[in-house]
């Protein structure tokens, strides 16, 4: 039987290791769960293993806002205890308070 516990939780604060940009998780995949085609077109040598959770992020840069999707291993907790401010995240959060995002909305 798989068993696998994600280290990250909705509504955390998360930064990327190696890409500059920063998110907060609203969904967590406990494997790879994303299409063969978008794992294929990361350079072989920075393709994370499938076999670990993954996290969809409402994440910013200094750029843009938008969704990432990013395996538990290229992720570390970020406790700036600054707030991001993608867009959406009232859409699914409340106001950011303790370095996180509590949830807005009640999921199954």
């Amino acid at each position: 039987m798989f068993k696998t516990r994600a280290k990250y939780h909705l509504g955390q604060v998360v930064r990327h290791r190696k890409h500059p940009f920063r998110g907060v998780v609203f969904d967590v995949d406990a494997m790879f769960s994303n299409t063969d085609a978008w794992y294929e077109a990361i350079p072989e040598e920075s393709r994370p293993a499938k076999d670990q959770p993954y996290y969809h992020l409402l994440a910013e840069n200094e750029q843009s806002f938008y969704v990432a999707y990013v395996s538990e291993q290229n992720l570390v907790a970020d406790y700036s205890g600054e707030p991001v401010d993608h867009p959406d995240l009232p859409d699914l959060f409340g106001p950011f308070e303790d370095g996180h995002y509590p949830l807005h909305v009640q999921l199954n």
